[in-house]
């Protein structure tokens, strides 16, 4: 079984990313602990390259990252590559993206992941990007996922990310998206 690093601390993602790769010859670890990555990048692949590049070189294994976040487009973007800077909590974030949009109503948003996989070179072997556009309710809707996930509404899917069941929002997801492109790839990777 082959190691894949994910350059995060955070287990919950590892977890997550590790649904993906059911039935693959991966087995996923955590990067270590001390190692930290400033993000420096002006868009979510550089960021995601740079931390999977980083990442890679210094343990010598391979590496995945992921950047990603939502995208408003009555607020030029924002809050994009600041998405869990944007407030001290999830709860923090949401009331001051309700607050700036106001009484806007082109409520049209996109949350954007971008995947990286690096290996033990550095050297990025695979990349991808998964875009799932919606539009920003109100008030949040739903008691699912995490982030902006209450206030991110999927017109086709008539529901929030909150409200939809785990193996749905996986697989409509904007890292659903991502990983969907990657994983062919991933399996042909020694």
């Amino acid at each position: 079984m082959k190691k894949l690093i994910v350059a995060t601390g955070n287990p919950g993602k590892l977890n997550e990313i590790q649904e993906y790769l059911v039935g693959l010859d991966w087995q996923l670890e955590l990067k270590p602990a001390e190692l930290e990555i400033e993000e420096t990048g002006t868009t979510f692949i550089e960021n995601a390259c740079l931390k999977a590049s980083q990442v890679a070189q210094a343990v010598g294994e391979w590496a995945i990252a992921d950047d990603s976040g939502l995208a408003v487009d009555a607020l030029g973007g924002a809050p994009g590559l600041y998405s869990a800077r944007y407030g001290k909590s999830d709860q923090d974030r949401i009331a001051r993206l309700l607050t700036e949009l106001g009484e806007q109503q082109n409520r049209k948003a996109q949350f954007i992941c971008a995947i990286a996989i690096a290996g033990p070179d550095g050297v990025i072997a695979l990349q991808a990007e998964g875009i799932c556009p919606g539009e920003i309710l109100d008030a949040p809707c739903g008691k699912g996922g995490f982030g902006y996930d209450p206030i991110f509404y999927v017109p086709q899917m008539q529901q929030t990310f909150a409200q939809m069941p785990p193996e749905v929002k996986q697989r409509i997801s904007h890292r659903g998206r991502a990983m969907n492109q990657l994983l062919p790839q991933l399996r042909q990777l020694k």
